[in-house]
């Protein structure tokens, strides 16, 4: 079986990129990453794809007179490079029907809230300002609305009374790291079915909830060996 040609879009430092490509250095997630694409120069996610090896690109949204036009570009850029499906990893842009329709069923992001609740950017600082009890984060396709599509895994983990935002940042990542790598893994096998909002798994190979005092969390879907 071939490995599904992916492509991951950053806009910051990319750690999310490097769970992703440690996952598949170690053997563990069988995707074939073609291209690291950024809309800022500077982001550091980069530079974690050239130690890789893996090919990058630079597209400044700015230089575009419309998200249209830059999507399409975008589009242009990743069919070339022979991308099929498209993992959001602290991709600050919204997408329009442009990029949805070249990748159809192909988009997942990763965002750092328990959604429904607190979408959009900052979702882990208001949470934290909001006084919640659990925060987390979700894996989920992306649709039209931003924040919106249906939810593939969610990792919920306590907010500690008093801590500051920084602390409950590092907490979710931990988890972010884990969650997205092995939701691409679900949408690289196939693994992944759409019936109105829900998703369904298939042939799950599930170790253990995971529930423990050293870091807790809740994950669902489990997670499986490897992650």
């Amino acid at each position: 079986m071939s490995k599904l040609p992916i492509a991951v879009l950053i806009s910051g430092g990319g750690s999310n990129l490097q769970a992703l490509i440690d996952k598949v250095e170690d053997g563990t997630l069988d995707v074939d990453i073609k291209m690291v694409l950024s809309n800022r120069a500077g982001a550091y996610g980069l530079e974690r794809a050239k130690k890789h090896s893996i090919p990058t690109c630079t597209l400044s949204h700015k230089d575009y007179s419309s998200r249209e036009d830059f999507d399409g570009e975008m589009v242009r850029v990743l069919k070339d490079a022979g991308v099929e499906a498209i993992v959001m990893a602290g991709f600050m842009r919204i997408i329009t029907p442009v990029f949805l329709s070249a990748f159809p069923g192909k988009i997942i992001n990763i965002h750092p809230a328990l959604l429904p609740s607190f979408a959009g950017a900052g979702g882990q600082v208001e949470a934290s300002e909001y006084g919640v009890q659990i925060s987390g984060c979700t894996v989920h396709f992306v649709d039209e609305k931003m924040d919106h599509g249906a939810i593939i895994i969610q990792a919920a983990v306590p907010a500690m009374p008093g801590e500051d935002v920084e602390t409950l940042t590092e907490r979710i990542l931990q988890v972010e790291h884990r969650v997205l790598p092995q939701a691409t893994k679900w949408l690289a096998e196939g693994r992944l079915s759409l019936e109105g909002r829900f998703v369904k798994l298939a042939s799950a190979n599930v170790v253990k909830a995971e529930l423990n005092a050293d870091f807790p969390c809740l994950i669902n879907p489990p997670l499986e060996e490897g992650f």
